[in-house]
């Protein structure tokens, strides 16, 4: 469309982008929109070459749908959703429109038991957790992040994607995710290069070689699509979370095994920073069923204990 603005890059110039496919959604029960909320779980890193927001309020997504690669452009006025898409997926990526901004979540099932939840919750009204339909996506990215600082993580998966994946059709500088083949044949000095040790880089190699059994789990409902990602060594309860988390709308799957998470939610509920999972899995067993949803919203609003330690300090095995 004349005038559209197109994603910034640096070093080189934009080139002309040709009209995509569009469509418009509209919430059947009128809740507001917040790409912000709904979509920001999906970018990893404020480099992530799959994912960009622009100054005009648009967010930016590429994917490798079942039809091949997509660029999706999706904007917000009034209560309607705004999206056009190129390449050989973008009719799928139109057809997942609404479930990608929440159309199939549910936060009145939430009932907060606390009175900082509630408040949070009602001055969130946009808040959907996302469903993007695909499972090796988000697991890979998952899997990058194992025991590392996100520093780490978003520098291999932007790099991995840059070197491995493809243009975006569509967009300027942006890559969609190399094909689970691709993936399968990168070869160990590529990891090595990104800061990649051979455990995660094998575990990623191991869910791309039965990469239809992943992405079935899409089809499931979330305690099962867990239970198939854990099959696969090296994936376990915490990458399994933030994977269908974002695949699925996982709203009960809590990342068990994160380094700060329990600490934040002990804090909030019960004033405890030391809290562990076990504790974490206690307090939040009022939500159960939302758990999900609970600990987003505890994130969301602020009561998190104030650093005492260090920040822990990236390590670079490409230089070693």
């Amino acid at each position: 469309m004349p005038g559209r603005p197109t994603p910034r890059t640096t070093g080189r110039p934009l080139t002309p982008r040709p009209a995509g496919q569009t469509r418009a959604w509209t919430p059947a029960d009128g809740t507001p929109l917040d790409l912000a909320l709904t979509l920001g779980p999906l970018r990893r890193g404020p480099a992530d070459p799959t994912y960009r927001t622009t100054p005009d309020g648009a967010v930016w997504r590429t994917c490798r749908t079942p039809s091949g690669p997509a660029t999706l452009r999706v904007t917000a006025r009034s209560g309607t959703a705004h999206a056009e898409a190129w390449g050989a997926g973008a009719p799928w990526m139109l057809d997942q429109l609404p479930a990608l901004l929440g159309e199939l979540d549910d936060p009145s099932a939430f009932v907060p038991r606390h009175r900082f939840l509630a408040e949070t919750h009602r001055a969130r009204p946009g808040l959907r957790l996302t469903r993007t339909g695909l499972v090796l996506e988000s697991l890979i990215p998952s899997v990058l992040e194992q025991k590392v600082t996100t520093t780490e993580a978003y520098r291999a998966w932007r790099l991995l994607v840059r070197r491995f994946g493809e243009p975006a059709p569509g967009a300027d500088d942006m890559y969609v995710v190399p094909d689970a083949r691709t993936w399968a044949t990168i070869p160990s000095w590529e990891w090595h290069r990104a800061g990649v040790d051979s455990k995660r880089s094998d575990t990623v190699m191991r869910a791309v070689r039965v990469a239809r059994r992943m992405e079935e789990a899409a089809t499931m409902d979330q305690y099962a699509a867990a239970e198939r990602l854990q099959l696969i060594p090296g994936i376990g309860p915490w990458t399994a979370a933030e994977t269908l988390q974002r695949a699925i709308g996982a709203t009960d799957l809590v990342a068990v095994g994160d380094f700060h998470l329990p600490g934040i939610i002990g804090h909030a509920l019960a004033g405890n920073r030391h809290a562990d999972d076990a504790e974490m899995l206690t307090l939040l067993e009022p939500y159960a069923g939302q758990r999900q949803r609970a600990a987003r919203l505890i994130l969301l609003s602020g009561r998190v204990p104030a650093r005492r330690a260090p920040r822990l300090q990236p390590n670079n095995i490409a230089v070693l």
